[in-house]
């Protein structure tokens, strides 16, 4: 059970950094890993990023106490939950989910005890899961890709047509603060989120998957007239802070999780980059 300790940094800061100090500071990288617990805990908003792979024997969402200072990790928190692998299923207090591929689980403030499991060791389930602080309790919700609010964007002519699934958002699973759902690039089409944006009132974690072997996301970052980039892998996360901008461009299609945390919960909220400003 690992958990590293992102500290925020600002635009002027970034400017400065090197290939290894940017993907030090905003890549989570290798949060797959068979039987373990492992993540990242931004001080961007207080997101937590987690990572879970069960195998033969479920694992407990652990309380992290050098962060969270709780007995329990739900303690001041929320949780959602997408499964990216085989077939599992997630324990809440007793209470037990399955969990097929692409499904997604809320679980709100004060719920003691989560564990993961999965139905299968040889074809175990993924979990990618972001967690922000919440100041009351909603209510545990499932809800499958069929149960998602689709949104198609984009086109083959520009390369980036894609449905976008809302899974926690105003209108669909009730949170605190966490925003959360996933999107796929339909084939044939490389850019996400693109045109870009950003957004002040909140930040944003990528985790990209469903990208086969020896191929790669470019994620572009930073301020639009001061761009940097990460080359990520599959099954990697990335933090975008509230000033950054962020999209991408993979050398095939591919989907990705997108988990936002901060002041604002409407997704449409998000001030457009327009194409003669991004350099």
């Amino acid at each position: 059970m690992t958990l590293d300790n992102r500290y925020a940094l600002g635009p002027e800061d970034v400017k400065t950094f090197d290939t290894a100090r940017l993907r030090k500071e905003f890549l989570i990288g290798q949060l797959m890993i068979p039987g373990q617990v492992k993540g990242a805990y931004s001080h961007y908003d207080r997101m937590i990023s987690l990572g879970i792979v069960p195998e033969a024997y479920a694992i407990q969402l652990p309380a992290f106490e050098d962060f969270t200072k709780q007995d329990y990790f739900l303690s001041r928190r929320e949780i959602g939950i997408i499964n990216t692998g085989g077939k599992g299923s997630i324990i809440a207090d007793g209470q037990e989910y399955e969990m097929a591929n692409k499904d997604c689980l809320y679980i709100g403030k004060g719920v003691k005890e989560v564990s993961f499991k999965s139905a299968d060791a040889s074809q175990p389930a993924r979990y990618f899961a972001c967690s922000a602080p919440a100041h009351q309790s909603y209510p545990i919700a499932k809800a499958s890709k069929s149960e998602a609010n689709p949104l198609e964007m984009g086109s083959p002519v520009t390369s980036n047509e894609r449905t976008i699934y809302q899974y926690i958002h105003l209108k669909g699973i009730q949170s605190c603060q966490l925003v959360m759902g996933f999107t796929e690039l339909k084939k044939g089409s490389v850019w996400n989120s693109f045109p870009p944006h950003t957004h002040d009132r909140r930040m944003e974690v990528y985790f990209y998957f469903d990208l086969p072997e020896n191929q790669k996301v470019c994620h572009i970052m930073g301020q639009p007239e001061e761009t940097r980039h990460i080359f990520m892998s599959n099954e990697e996360a990335v933090i975008s802070p509230n000033w950054s901008m962020h999209c991408g461009a993979g050398t095939t299609n591919y989907s990705f999780i997108w988990a936002m945390a901060g002041e604002n919960m409407e997704f449409t909220d998000m001030d457009p980059v327009t194409m003669d400003v991004i350099k």
